[in-house]
């Protein structure tokens, strides 16, 4: 039966596509609770929230590719939850625990963050469409991704958190720690990828062995295994770059060869 003349049909979607858009909103709404828990000085709670945010954060993208539901409103959707949740948030929950009896520096050192996260997913919307880039860096995020810059940003609440007062950091000090993390976002350090990279049969287990230990961590004695966690991501971020430069300088070989082949 053909269709009514001068009405038009109505287009249905399929409910697993909504599903990585309402991933995308519980990310956003961790970030908002943390600042919510900030203001009641549940500084475990609102660390945990952003935490939370930031793994619906890595499902909602990979939920997505899965069920090849990717398309621009989730990506401006996204980019939009992780400013909330890894830009603003990080800064507020650590003003409010520790830089609120600093000087003006200190709230500068929020706002320079929350610009360098947004600096950061701008870049990031605007790299996606760059068709000539190799597949192979597909396998390097540049700069620090907003999530781990949040984590990073949040390192000395997770030490204090852990051993109490005596880590507790100096509104200065966060400031400036903030200011770094802020620029490890906006840099054009290649930092490693999960997305792209396929891995060894052997490494399989060992990999798997690893991912288990870390979610007992979190699971049992959780702010030393973050802090573990971000400490071991600043000491990847070199392995990163070389990596990178060795593929780049290979890539830039293969192609002079190729050339002087041809």
């Amino acid at each position: 039966m053909s269709p009514i003349k001068g009405k038009t049909t109505v287009r249905e979607y399929p409910l697993t596509r909504l599903l990585p858009n309402m991933l995308t909103i519980m990310s956003l709404f961790g970030g908002l609770t943390a600042i919510r828990f900030a203001m009641q000085e549940r500084w475990e709670a609102a660390a945990l929230a952003i935490v939370i945010a930031s793994v619906f954060d890595v499902l909602d993208g990979r939920v997505a590719r899965m069920l090849g539901t990717t398309s621009k409103f989730g990506a401006e959707l996204d980019s939009l939850a992780d400013l909330t949740s890894f830009g603003v948030a990080p800064g507020l929950v650590l003003y409010l625990w520790n830089m609120k009896t600093g000087d003006g520096f200190a709230w500068c050192a929020v706002l320079v963050f929350a610009a360098c996260s947004a600096l950061r997913l701008a870049r990031f919307n605007t790299m996606l469409e760059d068709q000539n880039a190799p597949k192979w860096t597909k396998g390097y995020f540049t700069g620090v991704p907003a999530p781990a810059g949040a984590g990073l940003a949040l390192l000395p609440l997770f030490l204090f958190l852990e051993f109490g007062e005596s880590v507790r950091a100096a509104p200065v000090f966060l400031a400036v720690w903030m200011i770094i993390c802020g620029g490890l976002m906006v840099s054009r350090i290649p930092t490693l990828a999960m997305k792209g990279r396929r891995v060894s049969p052997i490494f399989v287990a060992p990999i798997m062995a690893t991912v288990c230990l870390l979610v007992a961590g979190v699971f049992t004695n959780t702010w030393l295994t973050l802090s573990i966690l971000a400490a071991g991501y600043v000491l990847h971020i070199p392995y990163g770059w070389i990596s990178f430069h060795r593929r780049a300088i290979k890539e830039k070989e293969g192609k002079a060869a190729h050339v002087q082949n041809g």
